[in-house]
């Protein structure tokens, strides 16, 4: 078994390519330093520190990943990878970016193949489209837990191709549904946006209808062989689709950042974070809630300041010199993000690291028994609004960027 070591946190930490025993090593690591995660680097595994045990429910199975080539499914990929399932199959639609998943991943399935590591997970990556119902129910064979993430996202799209979003966002997840049903799937878990609270636009609405799908799946499952429960989180830093990326450009160009209104706030997290908590959110499930992650909160002119002080220099110019424009709202922003709306906190269990939103219809789902571990608090009063919430400084804010490297991420997928 080829190792190397690195020191993290004054720790002499193992690290490991996917094509040899990873099981083994996570055993090993997690027995000894129990909080420690890991991230993909150049083939092999950096740790990170975190609240993150190895979750057995993953162990030895068999996960199908929707959406796989985006920033959320790529993200799944990786944390499951250290979850020792038997198999990895992903299903896309974007055939470029399968190519280069299995440049990355498909390392483990190689050395399966070849006989030379038995034990490492296998990776199939499939070109396919959710909209197939038939493609989804045959890649779902012997499946064991879903995750379902591929969607269409932008708001704007989805307003100029109404139809399209529905056929995806909509009776793409009855596909997933109905496959799931017909393969006796154990957990099929909906990745949420915030966009589905109270919604303004399509794709919003879109995504709505597919929470209120996947909990009403619960229902016609009767023999309750698979759970269906989704998760709900907001804006993922430093993401394509995030603002970051276009801060970073406009710096780089001199300026100026363009803010459509300074009194806007979002919910943030990293992708490491949203992820972890999609797939302990996926280990606590019962059928039929809404998981709603605990986000930290900041204005985004804090943002583009925060920016500004620690990227301006670095491009040769002076961080006085870089304007702050408000150019107005789109169609359909909002000036702030609610998570859980008012009506959803009448039926809200708070937990420690996300909320559980029971389902509307409780009488429907009364064979379900929702006895989640480390319950906070039974009863909550106030809608989850980014507007009410404490907002992160701007120094907070830049160490936020600097502990959890998105700048630097950014500057490396510049350069690819």
């Amino acid at each position: 078994m080829l190792w190397q070591r690195t020191s993290y946190q004054g720790l002499s930490i193992p690290l490991w390519n996917t094509t040899i025993d990873h099981r083994k090593c996570d055993e090993e690591l997690y027995h000894k330093y129990g909080t420690a995660t890991t991230e993909r680097v150049q083939g092999t595994y950096k740790i990170h520190n975190s609240n993150y045990k190895i979750m057995s429910f993953l162990k030895n199975k068999t996960v199908l990943i929707t959406g796989g080539v985006g920033t959320v499914g790529k993200e799944l990929i990786r944390q499951i990878f250290q979850h020792n399932p038997k198999e990895i199959r992903v299903i896309d639609n974007n055939e470029s970016g399968l190519f280069f998943l299995e440049e990355e991943f498909g390392e483990a399935y190689r050395a399966y193949a070849l006989g030379e590591n038995p034990t490492a997970t296998m990776f199939n990556s499939y070109i396919g489209d959710i909209r197939d119902g038939r493609k989804l129910t045959q890649k779902m064979e012997n499946v064991d837990v879903v995750f379902h993430a591929a969607a269409l996202k932008h708001v704007i799209l989805c307003e100029r191709s109404p139809f399209d979003a529905v056929q995806t966002n909509i009776i793409g997840v009855k596909n997933i549904i109905s496959a799931a049903m017909n393969n006796r799937v154990e957990k099929v878990i909906f990745t949420s946006s915030d966009k589905a609270v109270n919604p303004t636009s399509v794709m919003g609405t879109s995504k709505l209808m597919g929470e209120r799908l996947i909990s009403a799946a619960n229902s016609l499952n009767r023999e309750g062989e698979t759970v269906f429960s989704s998760t709900r989180f907001g804006n993922v830093i430093g993401s394509r689709g995030s603002v970051v990326p276009i801060f970073y450009n406009q710096i780089k160009s001199g300026g100026p950042i363009t803010l459509t209104d300074r009194r806007m706030t979002r919910f943030v997290m990293t992708i490491e974070e949203s992820v972890k908590l999609v797939l302990k959110a996926a280990e606590m499930a019962k059928g039929g809630e809404v998981f709603v992650t605990k986000m930290r909160v900041m204005k985004i002119d804090d943002l583009a300041s925060a920016m500004i002080d620690l990227l301006a220099e670095s491009f040769g110019h002076k961080p006085e010199s870089i304007e702050i424009k408000e150019i107005g709202s789109k169609p359909g922003e909002k000036l702030y993000e609610e998570l859980m709306s008012e009506e959803e906190t009448r039926r809200t269990i708070e937990l420690e690291e996300m909320f559980s939103v029971m389902p509307a219809f409780r009488g429907v789902y009364k064979n379900i028994s929702y006895d989640y571990p480390g319950i906070v608090r039974e009863k909550i009063s106030n809608a989850y609004v980014s507007e009410n919430a404490e907002f992160m400084s701007v120094d907070q804010i830049k160490q936020y960027l600097t502990d959890h490297q998105i700048l630097q991420n950014l500057e490396k997928s510049t350069q690819l």
